[in-house]
């Protein structure tokens, strides 16, 4: 059964960002609250914590489309090659908000996403998850636990994530309930930028 903590994003309590932080370093699954629908994740560093995730969602790890949950665009450089000045400005207006990015992948990335061409960042607005990728010191590898046959309350009630997620995971954060809109997501890898997903967040910052 999975341990379930009740954080208030208006005010993330230190110790509580704390023990869920230990849980995943220690290569824990963990579900909590982002600026769109939960999220599922681990640590970026942790090969078996990732073989769990790949299971649990029934994906090879080497082909899964998951997310880099990060606190700002400060390490990006530790993930994608070097970007273009038109490119910053985008991720500088859009972010932190309900947008993830495509960007090209750089040489060094964690060991078990080497072979990537792209990555997918993400820098929600939401206090939980970036005071939780500060305390874990790099990001959570991370997708949605929303799945396309759901009743949508499973996406957003913490009462009915627990109840479905808590045989699986190890942790599930309770911040209040979630919105029932992914993230857009926009592949910045080419030469212009390219809608995938239109989500919460508007176009406008394109």
């Amino acid at each position: 059964m999975a341990e379930r903590i009740r954080i208030y994003e208006e005010n993330p309590n230190p110790k509580a960002i704390d023990r869920v932080v230990s849980v995943l370093r220690k290569g824990g699954l963990v579900i909590y609250p982002t600026d769109t629908v939960y999220g599922l994740g681990c640590d970026i560093t942790n090969s078996k914590a990732l073989e769990r995730l790949a299971r649990l969602k029934g994906v090879k790890l080497e082909k899964a489309n998951w997310s880099f949950i990060c606190a700002d665009l400060s390490n990006l450089s530790d993930y994608v090659r070097q970007i273009d000045t038109p490119t910053f400005k985008i991720l500088k207006r859009a972010l932190p908000g309900p947008y993830t990015f495509i960007l090209p992948g750089s040489n060094q990335l964690p060991k078990d996403f080497k072979k990537r061409k792209t990555v997918g960042i993400r820098v929600p607005d939401n206090r939980i998850s970036h005071d939780l990728v500060v305390g874990l010191g790099h990001p959570i590898v991370s997708t949605s636990i929303h799945d396309e046959d759901d009743v949508l309350e499973y996406t957003t009630d913490p009462d009915l994530i627990y109840e479905k997620w808590n045989k699986h995971v190890d942790m599930v954060v309770d911040g209040g309930y979630g919105d029932n809109v992914g993230s857009t997501v926009i592949d910045l890898s080419g030469e212009t930028p390219e809608v995938i997903r239109q989500g919460k967040g508007d176009l406008s910052i394109l």
